[in-house]
């Protein structure tokens, strides 16, 4: 009946991997599993608890450092308004420090100027150097050094 209660480990571990998000948890929760594995096939005590701990070892010396450092690698690629910027624009609408128009990608956006003393006359070409909600902020491309 033992491999019931690594059962309700590996269930709680889980639970708190769900909470946390930390990968330990959920690795732990793995070496839990193995250890009911063991102990389902009759093996004692002490050998349950030498799987659980050589899993679990394994698990987050191994497992862990690796899922770590893909987690915080940047996608390759921009997604959303992220990939707006470094486009190049048309304005439509005279672009100030306050207000302007641009199109964009095929679709038709509020835009300012990055420099406040700029401003941009309808028909030129500008960079979009950020976006900032639905406004993109743009800089003149033959001012560009």
């Amino acid at each position: 009946m033992s491999w019931i209660v690594w059962l309700l480990v590996a269930a709680a571990l889980g639970a708190a991997e769900f909470f946390t998000l930390t990968f330990a948890f959920g690795l732990l929760a793995g070496a839990a599993l193995v250890a009911a594995v063991v102990a389902g096939l009759g093996g004692p005590w002490l050998l349950q608890i030498a799987a659980f701990a050589l899993a679990g070892a394994a698990g987050l010396l191994v497992v862990r450092p690796v899922a770590r450092q893909h987690m915080s690698h940047p996608p390759l690629t921009s997604e959303g308004s992220d990939a707006l910027i470094g486009k190049k624009a048309v304005v439509v609408e005279e672009v100030t420090a306050d207000h302007g128009l641009i199109k964009l990608s095929g679709e038709m956006w509020s835009a300012r100027a990055l420099d406040d003393d700029h401003v941009i006359p309808a028909g030129a070409v500008v960079d979009v150097m950020e976006i900032e909600g639905a406004t993109a902020i743009v800089y003149p491309r033959e001012l560009l050094p």
